[in-house]
């Protein structure tokens, strides 16, 4: 299947400022893209890319002064097929784990895990050292969790998120990853396109979301505390340790969002 995707982002920004957008399609899925990336800016201003260490690939922009619109338009290739579950994948022990997937066993920004960690042996250390675990992690926080655009705040914690009980998509994440983390579970954080494919459509506006990756039986596996069931046509933009890592824009100096539309629309 063919799927629409794209972005229409509007600043008002008072004085020129650097800015670093991660808006592309993450490196391993741009096969499956139909066009070549374009990231349309007004008024035009010079371009320049970097790949930082999670492989995620970020734009340079030293935007002007006044309104600056950011767009992009694409269409994406998807098997249509829904994401492959867990249900019976390996769960490793630490000792025996790559060393790249050493570092989303630790805290970071969003994710406390020496904080959280003893919560998480109390909820969870009796459940089966096995792809249960993770299961159960994802069911508990999706059962306790409610979500909200009212509910988002750009300082939320997952401790925040476990106390308080509400959130966004990245708050459902954030407290996810924290849980497994401490549980020695390898978890990372991830954004991107997902549409409202093969599912009924919610009465609410499209927006980018977040979800995150689990490492079982020698692979990293897409699951989501937010949308527990498989879903079909999720692309990739950008992964982390959190959100930190995968902000979508970062503005070094003052800039206001005030104009924000996203579309991800299968074509018939």
């Amino acid at each position: 299947m063919r799927i629409h995707i794209g972005f229409e982002l509007v600043f008002n920004i008072p004085a020129p400022v650097s800015m670093l957008l991660m808006l592309h399609v993450h490196p391993e899925q741009a096969h499956v893209l139909q066009k070549p990336e374009y990231l349309e800016l007004d008024p035009v201003a010079p371009v320049s890319f970097q790949t930082d260490v999670y492989g995620n690939l970020a734009a340079r922009v030293v935007a002007p002064a006044g309104t600056f619109r950011i767009q992009y338009d694409n269409v994406a290739w998807d098997s249509g097929h829904r994401e492959p579950r867990i249900d019976g994948a390996f769960l490793h022990p630490v000792d025996q784990l790559p060393p790249e997937c050493l570092s989303f066993l630790l805290a970071s920004r969003y994710c406390e895990v020496d904080r959280m960690s003893q919560i998480a042996w109390d909820l969870f250390g009796r459940t089966p050292h096995s792809w249960e675990r993770v299961q159960a992690v994802l069911d508990w926080v999706h059962n306790h969790v409610k979500f909200g655009y009212e509910f988002a705040s750009s300082s939320k914690t997952a401790f925040d998120v476990y106390t308080e009980g509400r959130g966004v998509c990245r708050d459902f994440m954030h407290l996810t990853i924290t849980l497994l983390r401490a549980l020695n579970i390898p978890a990372r954080y991830a954004t991107g396109y997902l549409g409202d494919i093969g599912v009924p459509p919610p009465a609410l506006p499209m927006d980018f979301s977040a979800w995150l990756e689990v490492y079982l039986g020698n692979r990293w596996y897409t699951v989501d505390a937010r949308h527990t069931e498989p879903r079909i046509g999720r692309i990739l933009q950008a992964r982390g340790r959190d959100a930190v890592d995968v902000a979508l824009t970062t503005s070094f100096g003052p800039s206001t969002l005030t104009s924000f539309r996203v579309w991800t629309d299968e074509l018939k």
